[in-house]
């Protein structure tokens, strides 16, 4: 009689084998169970959603979607889980675990919104809510259920640490695998966003790094000190995409424009965040293409790259008091209305508020929390305290120079004019 880990891996060895073609990763083999999964609707709709957004406005093949990297997430966690329990047993790690977990990696998206993260920050449900949500309803519960053989609560719990999951699987192990250091969905998505841009600042060693990850009893894995150079080339790989493709100027702007037409629609009743929820990209144009009302139009703007002009841009500072005043979206708002006006003033003319945008990134992070074991196999203190270069200081460095505030506006050499006269920069270091 097969124990528990021989179970697994027997089912993972022998019950994927429907092939996808993928140009990331060739083959990408699934269940039946899965595929009917992956026949609902609501899946199918993310062949709708752009991976990277109006990124494509910069980079023109970076037109993939969140279906190809929902399929790719799910490969890499498939060979990661495979990979691990190999190594050894993992305390908790059931059948109906793994089952769970795969399914949570093709899931994971399920919920997200149009045009990337162009609708982060706003006063919206986060996309993983959305997705552990739809997961409990009855068309995906079911197949969940009676094909799968997981349960659909811990699916949706896996993928939103909100949930207050109470069984006897080992969750915070699933939940570190799927979003940590080494995650599957960071390793396609830097390899698949990379791929499409055609550019190679993205690309990582995936056989290198599963080979040298282990499992780790409460931060679900650890790495060799071989692999060290993994955890570093991911690192910097991700502050160039960010510097290349992510946060590029022009996808900046495109970003900006379609976030404040949204916020000023929520802000003014126009809409309601529910409409805003199960959206594709096409869905989303339509939408507001609905609306008789003019801030929508920078929306449709975007589509046709009319896009706004960058004017002036300064590292975000934390410690600057204006700065940290404008991270809150309904003061910037206040503050864009008042520049706006004082524009408007000197020309003599209506400025409307929307034709003047403050461009602020939200925070990222680098993580560099991991394990990293000795020379024997055993624990060896945590990445950050290792002999690498990308120590607190450098990492912290890598934040502060990527995050940038920008003075945006609408390409009209009178509006542009007056801000010059009224000192671009100067607006962006202190305000009026």
């Amino acid at each position: 009689m097969l124990d528990e880990r021989e179970e697994v891996l027997r089912h993972l060895n022998q019950d994927y084998s429907e092939p996808l073609r993928d140009p990331i990763w060739k083959n990408i083999s699934l269940s039946n169970s899965l595929l009917k999964l992956m026949a609902i609707p609501a899946f199918q709709k993310l062949n709708g959603i752009k991976q990277l957004g109006p990124s494509y406005l910069v980079y023109p093949g970076a037109t993939h979607t969140r279906l190809s990297h929902s399929l790719g997430v799910f490969h890499i966690a498939h060979r990661m889980i495979t990979h691990l329990l190999k190594k050894e047993a993992i305390p908790g790690c059931t059948i109906h675990g793994v089952k769970a977990f795969l399914c949570a990696a093709l899931l994971h998206d399920l919920g997200h919104y149009p045009y990337a993260h162009s609708l982060k920050e706003l006063e919206v449900e986060s996309h993983e809510s959305l997705t552990a949500n739809r997961i409990c309803e009855d068309d995906f519960s079911t197949l969940i259920k009676a094909e799968v053989g997981a349960d659909p609560f811990l699916v949706a719990s896996i993928i939103d640490p909100s949930l207050d999951y109470s069984g006897s699987e080992n969750i915070k192990f699933f939940r570190s695998l799927l979003s940590g250091v080494l995650d599957p969905d960071k390793l396609d998505y830097m390899n698949r966003d990379a791929y499409f841009c055609g550019i190679p600042y993205g690309m990582q060693d995936v056989d290198f790094i599963l080979n040298e990850i282990y499992p780790h009893h409460s931060c679900g894995l650890a790495i060799s000190q071989k692999g060290l150079t993994a955890v570093e080339s991911i690192l910097f790989s991700k502050y160039l995409m960010y510097r290349a493709v992510y946060w590029h100027k022009t996808v900046r702007i495109a970003t900006a424009m379609i976030k404040k037409a949204i916020l000023m629609g929520l802000s003014a009743g126009i809409i309601q965040p529910q409409s805003l929820y199960w959206l594709d990209d096409r869905d989303f144009i339509e939408f507001t293409d609905s609306f008789d009302y003019p801030p929508f139009r920078m929306i449709r703007y975007v589509t046709q790259r009319k896009l706004y002009k960058a004017l002036y841009r300064i590292t975000f500072s934390s410690e600057n008091p204006f700065h940290t005043y404008l991270i809150n979206l309904e003061e910037r708002s206040r503050f864009e209305e008042i520049l706006s006006k004082e524009v408007g003033k000197s020309l003599g003319k209506n400025i409307s508020p929307e034709e003047i945008i403050i461009d602020i990134p939200e925070p990222i992070s680098f993580e560099i929390d991991l394990p990293v074991l000795d020379s024997e196999g055993r624990g060896g203190g945590s990445f950050k305290e290792s002999d690498t270069v990308f120590d607190k200081r450098v990492v912290e460095g890598f934040t502060s120079s990527l995050r940038c505030i920008s003075l945006i506006s609408r390409r009209d050499e009178e509006i542009i004019g007056a801000l010059k006269k009224m000192g671009g920069i100067e607006i962006l270091e202190k305000g009026l």
